[in-house]
Formats: structure tokens, sequence, C-alpha cells
């Protein structure tokens, strides 16, 4: 089956990091919590309602999928069963565009505050309601339920900046060629949006996508992941509890029928913009299906970023900022470094450096105190960590932390390694690994770091770590990225605009930038509007 979701998430403002546990352990694990069953003791939620099963949320009502259908959803921690979503297919998507086409004539008539106080309010209802969504985050994602409530305040933030957006769409005046015409620039929602949003931040990439949409006056179709729909299904109840109209949000779910879904969304005519947060190969062919319609695209896609450290970086900074950005979320994020490259004159004191701190990690359950890292999302991701060890490890590459499965743990689970001795035959130096592996490449020159770094055919994020300020200047030009981290391992900000060049799409998402996916210009000519006063 063909997967329009390809892991990929983002990284969170180093304050809302799960706090590290030393351990003198060589790589601490906790026992997952054997109560993540369907049957008991499942994470008790101070408001039950917001677990959606078998419904999603189409023109202001909670519909199951015409068929009946549903598909399972399961715990990555324990492999045992959430619940069931509706496997909804064509029809039903159709409407839900339908729902939000009817909607858009009054909503896109809001005026700007009217829409920042329905987006302030929805970020309201999300932070009340923060610990539940975080419990659902971590049941249905497996990430350490610390980091997960860190996800929410992210996800809620876009609701906030946006809010803040929403009044504050200006137009131009354009001084005319000619004396007698004026030229004025109004911008203007696009219309209905296709989102389709990936599963390694359930509530923030969907959140991320909406909040630019609703504040340029657009409806929205919002198809969650297949692997953790119930974060996204939550944040449509507290939608409906902000009062947000009735077809403006709609929030559906599919695993078996995703590519008919994300079909229809990219060549129906009513959708007037896509937005796909995934793959390079399956963004390649939303773009091929949107063409028949000319829509309008933003794409984040495949990343393989480089990290860069420099004989001169602060070394403590810089192993600081491999541990954030490499292993946030167990490494499933497509801004993490997956490429590691380390000046020679610092290789063997960073990779030392850097084992010591893997080794302090704490492997579990996500609920369970003291956890640092999570399993990985299913069985496929477990394959290629495992396949990108040993692959390096053929090739010349060695393991001098972690490098194994942890079945004691559950199926899931793969220990935070480090490998030394990379070189760009093994798999791991083309190929984003998504998974908790730091390759380390020695490197000499900044030439031939920057060479090798921008090889890429993509170009998400990058980081590099100096205090020589004009390297800093130099590095940061040349490296061929849409982000660069300059002394740091983390990017992410709502007031940040967070896209790739080449063949990690385009667009922007969140900044001052993200409202503009969303609308468009109309330019319109005043003539005879010039000559004397009359008397």
């Amino acid at each position: 089956m063909m997967n329009l979701f390809k892991t990929t998430s983002r990284i969170l403002p180093v304050s809302r990091r799960a706090p590290f546990q030393p351990s003198t352990l060589p790589t601490r694990i906790t026992r997952a919590a054997s109560t993540m069953t369907l049957s008991h003791n499942v994470p008790k939620l101070n408001d039950p309602s917001l677990l959606k099963t078998d419904v999603a949320y189409v023109n202001g009502e909670w519909v199951k999928a015409k068929s009946g259908k549903t598909f399972d959803v399961f715990d990555p921690t324990s492999g045992t069963l959430i619940g069931t979503a509706p496997e909804f297919d064509a029809q039903d998507t159709q409407a839900a565009i339908d729902a939000a086409a009817a909607a858009f004539p009054a909503f896109k008539q809001k005026t700007g505050r009217e829409r920042s106080k329905l987006l302030r309010k929805w970020y309201d209802l999300m932070t009340e309601n923060a610990d539940d969504l975080a419990k659902l985050i971590t049941w249905e994602n497996g990430k350490p339920f610390a980091d997960a409530k860190g996800e929410v305040t992210y996800a809620a933030n876009f609701f906030e900046w946006f809010s803040e957006e929403a009044p504050r769409i200006y137009g131009d005046t354009i001084p005319s060629s000619l004396a007698g015409n004026r030229i004025v620039t109004v911008k203007e929602p696009i219309g209905v949006c296709g989102l389709i949003t990936p599963w390694n931040f359930p509530a923030a990439m969907i959140t991320r996508k909406i909040g630019p949409a609703l504040a340029a006056g657009c409806t929205v179709v919002a198809k969650s992941p297949g692997e953790t729909p119930f974060t996204s299904l939550a944040i449509a109840e507290l939608a409906h509890r902000a009062g947000i109209p009735k077809g403006v949000v709609n929030v559906i779910s599919a695993l078996k029928n995703t590519p008919a879904v994300g079909e229809l969304l990219c060549t129906s005519p009513t959708i007037k913009k896509v937005s796909f947060t995934g793959s390079t190969g399956v963004g390649k062919l939303l773009m091929k299906q949107s063409s028949s319609t000319l829509k309008k695209l933003s794409f984040e896609l495949g990343g393989n970023a480089p990290f860069i450290v420099f004989d001169d970086a602060d070394l403590e900074v810089a192993v600081n900022g491999a541990i954030a950005s490499k292993f946030r979320s167990s490494g499933q994020t497509c801004v993490c470094a997956n490429r590691i490259f380390i000046q020679s004159g610092i290789y063997d004191t960073f990779a030392q450096k850097l084992a010591a701190k893997v080794k302090e990690f704490h492997v579990g359950g996500g609920y369970t105190e003291g956890v640092t890292h999570g399993p990985l999302i299913h069985d496929r991701a477990i394959t290629k960590v495992e396949a990108h060890v040993r692959d390096a490890e053929a090739k010349g590459g060695k393991v001098i932390q972690g490098g194994q499965k942890m079945p004691e743990l559950g199926a899931n689970f793969f220990q935070p390694t480090v490998i030394t001795g990379m070189n760009t035959s093994m798999d791991l130096a083309s190929e984003e690994t998504f998974g908790p592996v730091a390759g380390l490449f020695k490197f000499e020159t900044e030439e031939e770091v920057v060479r090798i770094a921008n090889s890429a055919e993509v170009g998400l994020a990058g980081y590099f770590f100096s205090k020589d300020i004009q390297r800093v200047y130099r590095v940061a030009e040349a490296l061929e990225v849409g982000m660069v981290g300059v002394n740091t391992g983390l990017i992410s900000d709502p007031a940040a605009p967070f896209g790739g060049v080449k063949e990690s799409g385009f667009g922007r998402e969140g900044s001052k930038y993200g409202v503009g996916e969303y609308q468009t210009i109309k330019m319109i000519t005043y003539g005879g509007m010039g000559g004397p006063l009359q008397a």
C-alpha cells in the first residue's frame, strides 16, 4: 500500500525537551508499561469525550464512513490495539469537500479580527486540555509524555501566532507609471484547502497548516495520519467547542484508502490548494496529480540534514546540539541531523563525549517516569534503522554505543546508537534514516564538508557549529538548505518560516510567510484618478 505519510516531524524549542536522567547503564532501559491494552488501565483522560473512535469530523458533525469500515490503530509501545478510526473513501471525502465549499463564502467574509478570536479560543482550549492531548500523542505515537506535552504547547502556539496575524493581512499601494492611474493590491483567501499531515507530530503539523488557512479566510479538509488519527480528531473536537463554523474545519481519516483520498484532494477542482508533509516520492506523485487543476501547492518533503562541527566550535555546545537535533523523538524528525560531520582535530573527542551522553538515555514506554526516548512508530521503521546500522558495520563503521534492537521492551524499540568511521558509500550517507542512529563522518576542510553536505538531492535543514564569525557567514550562505541552525540543534518556532529547497519541497509554514501560502494577490488599477482639482 502506498503511504502518503513519510517519517517526518519538527524539532521543538529547547525549553520543551524532556529532561535527560543520568544512568550508569550502557543505555538504561525501562520496561514499557504493561497497562497499555484496550481492555484495562488505558491512559485516563480528564475528558474522555476527546477520544473519538469510529467517527470523523465533517460539516460540524461526527460521522462514520458511509461503508461502515474502520481501521485499527495500535500503540507502538506495546503493540496493543488503541481503537478504530473510520476508513473514509472518495465518496466520504467528497462530502467533506462539499461542506468546506459551502462554508467558504460566509467564512471569507468574516473580518480578520473575527477569525482571530476563533483561533484564539481554539488555542485556549488546547492549552486547557494539554494533558489529555499529550496522553493521546504518547499513546498512539509513542514519544515520552514530557515530549508530548512540549508538542501540545508548540502546536497550540500556531493557533496563537496566526490569531495575531489574521487582523494584520495587508495589501499595498503601488505608484503607477501613468499619472492618472492608481494601483492597489488586495490579498484574498485562495479557497478550499486540502491538508495532508504526518504521524510524527500529530498535533503540531495539523495546527501549523490549519492556523494560517483559517487566518487567511480559507476552509479546510484535513487528512489525519493513519498511524495517529486520534490526536487530530481530539483537536477537531476542540474546534467544535471553540465555535468554528460548521464546514470550515473538516478532519477525516483513512488508512487503506489513503491513496484514493489523496488523489481526490489533488484532482478535485473545488480544492484550490494542497499542503502536504511527507516523502519526496509521494510529493512528486501528488504534484503530478495536482497538475490537472493547476492547484497552489506547498510541500515539506524529505530531508538529509548535515550537522557540521568545526575544530573551533564550543565542544559542549556542539555535543548538546547533536543530542537535541539527532535524537529528538528517537530520530523520527525530518529536520534531525542525519549526516554528522566532525572536523578531524576534534573527531575522537567529540565521538567519546557524544557516546557518553547517549549512554545516559532512558529508553522505555512513554508514560514511565524518567524515560527520555520511546519506540519507533512501527516494524518498518525498525527494519530500516537496523539495515542502516548493519550496512555501516559491513562497510567499516564501528558501533561505539547501542546498535541493537531491544526486544525486552517490545518489537519497536532500538538502542540509541553512535557509529564512527562513516564514509560516503554507506546507505546512511544518502538515505534518511529516521531513527536514533548518529553516524559520524570525518572531514578536513571547510570547502570539503560544504561540498559533501550539498551533494544531497534534498535540502531541508542544516546545522553547523563554529565560533569564527566569518566562517559562520560563509557556511550559512553556502549550505543549500531552506533552514540553517548556527550553534544550535533546535530551529523550529511558530515565528520562523519552515521549509526546504531542492527536492525537499517548496513553500513555507509558520511565520508571517505562512499566511501567504493560503492567499492570492488581486491587483486593482483605477483609471482616470488624476488631473487638477475642480474649482
